[in-house]
């Protein structure tokens, strides 16, 4: 159990949804859920889902915390809206799935094997690390993930989409050694550290 999960559930012990309140992105509009279903009919993936989102606003609400954040729920939406579109009272549905999915990262108790979970974390490595998502090494990352003999596997089943963006100069070899960038990398460094600190500030004045 990581530090900051143990100092949230000693902050939170009598209320998960407070904690999900102070941490998740909307998350103010859990509380909101009618529990109509109209969001999980909707949804593409919705039978393939551990708990739909209104299971999860319930569960919330229930405070089943270790069984929401260490569920794979979260990281199966696609943000296609659907349920925003569609939902009687217009919760950001989309939003709080995404920030539930976020805050589980942040405590380590999002499942480690899910593969949505482990590309996010290779595409924000990725991308953060210049401004510029750098696709040669981002593609190997991936092909090999889930390690070298799977790695061979996918490069030599996608061999022809490599080719194809090779030539459309969609894709450079030399990006193994560099890569482009933005042209502010210290100055989006500074963007993404003080974004970090305004998300924890309003963590810490609404738990105040």
């Amino acid at each position: 159990m990581s530090n900051l999960n143990t100092q949230m559930i000693e902050k939170y012990r009598n209320s998960f949804l407070r904690e999900v309140e102070a941490n998740v992105e909307e998350g103010e509009w859990v509380k909101m859920c009618m529990q109509c279903g109209v969001c999980s009919g909707s949804c593409p993936f919705g039978p393939h889902w551990e708990h739909p989102p209104q299971e999860i606003f319930m569960m919330i609400r229930a405070g089943k915390r270790d069984d929401v954040l260490t569920s794979d729920s979260m990281w199966m939406c696609t943000s296609c809206y659907n349920c925003i579109v569609r939902c009687p009272r217009g919760l950001p549905i989309t939003h709080i799935m995404h920030g539930l999915a976020h805050y589980a990262h942040r405590l380590g108790l999002a499942p480690k094997e899910n593969p949505t979970h482990k590309f996010a974390i290779k595409f924000w490595d990725n991308l953060t690390r210049t401004g510029r998502v750098n696709e040669l090494k981002l593609g190997l990352a991936l092909y090999f993930m889930n390690g070298f003999s799977e790695g061979i596997k996918t490069s030599l089943k996608m061999k022809d989409i490599g080719l194809g963006m090779w030539k459309t100069k969609r894709l450079s070899p030399m990006e193994i050694v560099g890569g482009h960038k933005c042209k502010d990398v210290s100055g989006l460094h500074k963007i993404l550290a003080k974004a970090r600190e305004i998300e924890e500030s309003k963590a810490q004045k609404f738990s105040g």
